[in-house]
């Protein structure tokens, strides 16, 4: 079977593309840095594969998820290399078209956005543009799939052609090192030799690696050294600048030859829109708006009767029909209880949560491709600096919203080391879909007619933290020089219904998943420990295993307001994933539906210790699937526990300030 690698810059609509050819779906967002890690489908037609790898600007990595790029053309076979490029921003993406044909390989160009540079202006002449880089064009729509079956005709009818690598003359003093390089190295047979040179000499540290493990020190070092010092005298300039430059004047000419350039005067609707939302007064305040609407939505006007149906449902039509089920089929009283009291109150009780994750996810997709979310990270920016980050990280913090797996693995696109493993620490600190349940269930109880701006406060609350915490984090333990953030924003665009169906799905999809898996399994171990006891099965809860293991949390727990055992055992048991804290309760306090749940809370919590709980919930430690994916990324025991124990401290002292605080003040 074929294989085909997909490259292109970031926000060029790639992993549209990828999905496209593919039928399936991955994750898109309409910013940079989606893809950090390649991904591999296989084409519609079962002929080939499809590699999707992260989106670069050039095969010189910065970022870690850059180096994928430049490792994969090294070391992995393939067959192909499908350019897509965005015809609005053409000479920056030819740059890296020019290092893919000089690596040789059969290319061909999927030219994307083309109506986006006609809106701007740019007029693109296709037959001549594929003439001047001798390689087939094909022009897309990456979001609708236009143009995707010709794509994919032409992959599979180009793969035998012959290909010459393109030929840039960088100057005699230049050339002559290319060829001391190439007559160095000797026979090459995957790429050429002449591409390995010129990405050697640029600078490129992945390719230097790989130098250095095949050549002597002494050799690699002296072949860039004398070709430093001959271009500085011949060229008057570094070697990575000669080669940035020699580049750039072969795609200028490319464009003038197959580009026209008319002058638009009107303003677009997306400078409009800009110079209202990227308001560095007027930013802040208008993202924090147009969260505090989606909560309304998602708690309060569509989710909360939706919730309720479901819950009606669980509780009554479903709960009759399987105990009468087992009634017919003769299950014992253990086998009614543990499914009755244990599976369904502790699964159910969680996914009748289902719809208002599934409405918050619709509404961050929407923002999310809409372009809006790239404005926050600028407007935020500043902010960020202002803590020795920049606005890069707070893209994997607004992906940690969905789930802190995906959050912690994006700050692979952050350059500097320290800016990484600060955003890979504070991520977990996000309101991930995890603590829905939990906040739904506390402010359903407890704040009723206040519930959005509850919510929104606890995630203004976990970044306000993040950021203090990467200010105190950046002065003591993590110093080092901040990096330079630069952004792409891409047009406005009105989402497409089906990509944000498949963006709300892939988002909530896991949160349904752990229903059948964590949630379920943890709920028949927590039913068991509840029925299970020192002196015998069927005991009453307070002497239950889950009443003794709870009972040596509640001492500590009760300067924070929730100091009982019952308390103790759902967040014991939250490590596990956050959701199995709601599914815990339900299977203490043994009710029939999420009303009644709330109404037996209010005897053992108060509204302020009901917040001091959904805030302790918040910040205490990661789930398990995002402490292992913290230790993954980091390949540090040292950071992965302290992301543990700093989580830890800092749930305790916030939640006993709020509540012995709120106690002083009367509340």
């Amino acid at each position: 079977m074929m294989h085909v690698a997909l490259v292109g810059n970031p926000n060029t609509g790639k992993t549209s593309l990828f999905n496209q050819l593919t039928g399936t779906y991955e994750y898109v967002g309409n910013w940079s840095g989606v893809t950090v890690e390649k991904k591999v489908g296989v084409l519609r037609s079962k002929k080939a594969k499809i590699i999707d790898l992260p989106g670069v600007y050039s095969l010189h990595p910065i970022s870690r998820d850059e180096r994928v790029v430049t490792q994969f053309l090294l070391t992995e076979s393939f067959d192909e290399i499908l350019n897509i490029v965005d015809a609005s921003q053409l000479e920056r993406n030819l740059l890296l078209t020019v290092q893919l044909l000089e690596f040789g390989k059969p290319l061909m160009i999927a030219l994307n956005m083309v109506d986006v540079a006609e809106r701007r202006g740019i007029f693109i002449d296709q037959k001549k543009l594929a003439e001047a880089l001798h390689v087939p064009i094909v022009s897309v729509v990456a979001r609708t799939g236009k143009g995707c079956d010709q794509v994919e005709r032409m992959l599979m009818g180009k793969v035998s052609q012959e290909v010459k690598p393109l030929h840039i003359y960088y100057g005699i003093a230049l050339e002559r090192a290319i060829a001391r390089f190439v007559e160095t190295w000797g026979a090459e047979e995957k790429f050429p030799a002449r591409w390995l040179a010129i990405q050697f000499y640029e600078g490129n540290s992945y390719v230097r690696d790989y130098v250095a493990e095949k050549l002597p020190e002494t050799t690699w070092r002296s072949l860039y050294e004398q070709a430093e010092k001959e271009v500085q005298q011949a060229e008057q300039t570094p070697l990575d600048q000669l080669i940035y430059e020699r580049r750039r004047s072969f795609v200028r000419e490319v464009i003038e030859q197959s580009v026209q350039r008319q002058k638009i005067a009107r303003v677009t609707v997306t400078d409009r829109i800009d110079a209202v939302v990227t308001n560095k007064y007027v930013g802040i305040p208008l993202f924090l708006l147009a969260m505090y609407i989606l909560f309304q939505l998602t708690f309060d006007w569509l989710g909360a009767p939706l919730s309720d149906l479901l819950d009606a449902f669980f509780a009554g039509p479903l709960t009759d029909f399987v105990t009468a089920m087992l009634e017919a089929i003769g299950a014992s009283e253990f086998i009614r209880a543990l499914v009755v009291d244990g599976i369904i109150a502790g699964v159910g009780g969680v996914l009748v949560f289902v719809p208002q994750i599934f409405i918050l996810f619709f509404f961050i997709s929407f923002l999310e491709d809409s372009g809006y979310m790239a404005r926050v990270a600028l407007v935020m920016d500043r902010l960020m600096e202002s803590v020795g980050l920049n606005g890069k990280a707070f893209i994997p913090l607004i992906i940690g919203f969905g789930c802190n797996v995906p959050g912690v693995m994006a700050a692979r696109t952050i350059e500097q080391p320290r800016e990484r493993l600060v955003t890979m620490l504070l991520t977990p600190l996000m309101s991930c879909s995890a603590r829905l349940p939990v906040y739904a269930l506390f402010v359903g109880a407890f704040f009723a007619a206040h519930q959005a701006i509850i919510v929104l406060f606890l995630y203004v609350l976990g970044v306000s933290l993040a950021l203090i915490l990467a200010k105190l984090f950046s002065l003591t333990i993590l110093k080092e020089e901040a990096s330079v953030f630069v952004v792409e924003l891409p047009p406005y665009r009105m989402p497409q219904w089906q990509a944000l169906w498949r963006s709300t799905w892939d988002k909530g999809k896991g949160f349904v998943k752990k229903a059948g898996t964590f949630i379920f399994g943890g709920s028949v171990a927590i039913w068991l420990l509840s029925y299970v006891g020192p002196h015998g099965i069927n005991v009453n809860m307070d002497d239950s295993f889950l009443a003794m293991i709870g009972g040596v949390l509640a001492p500590l727990l009760a300067p924070l307001g929730f100091g009982t055992w019952q308390a103790g055992a759902a967040l014991l048991t939250g490590f596990l994933a956050k959701e199995v804290v709601v599914s815990t309760m339900n299977i203490i306090y043994h009710v029939p539906d999420v009303e009644s749940l709330q109404g037996l809370m209010a005897s053992h919590f108060t509204a302020l210790s009901a917040f001091s709980f959904m805030v302790f919930v918040l910040l205490y430690v990661p789930c398990l699937a995002t402490v292992a994916t913290i230790y993954k990324e980091t390949g540090s025991r040292k950071w992965t526990m302290f992301s543990i124990g700093y989580a830890l401290v800092l749930a305790y002292i916030v939640s006993f300030v709020i509540y012995q605080g709120g106690s002083l003040l009367g509340f």
